[in-house]
């Protein structure tokens, strides 16, 4: 019986981990190689350089109202003002894409 009940606490450990979560993920789509920023309220700023395919994810992101910038070759091309994060929620912030693709694209001569 002991041995049950230690092996139920191992299996639920994970969603106690994740039930004590207090942050959230900002993400989404922007054009591939360039640089997604988000700024929160307290002036933390963190960056991230867009994947080749498009997608873009910053995540353990405290609790509160962020700005969102796109940035290309350090000159500011986007910003998404007052994107708010809730408790182990993400927020979903995309930027246009050229032809509407976000992701590198690739020549047949490479």
């Amino acid at each position: 019986m002991a041995a049950l009940v230690a092996g139920l606490g191992v299996l639920l450990e994970p969603a106690a981990v994740r039930a004590q979560d207090t942050g959230g993920t900002i993400f989404g789509w922007a054009p591939a190689g360039q640089t997604v920023t988000v700024k929160g309220s307290t002036e933390a700023r963190r960056h991230v350089t867009v994947k080749d395919s498009g997608r873009y994810s910053i995540g353990r992101l405290p609790l509160g109202t962020y700005t969102v910038t796109l940035e290309k070759e350090g000159k500011e091309v986007d910003v998404r003002p007052n994107i708010g994060l809730q408790v182990g929620r993400g927020a979903e912030v995309d930027f246009a894409c050229p032809a509407d693709h976000c992701e590198k694209q690739v020549s047949e001569e490479s």
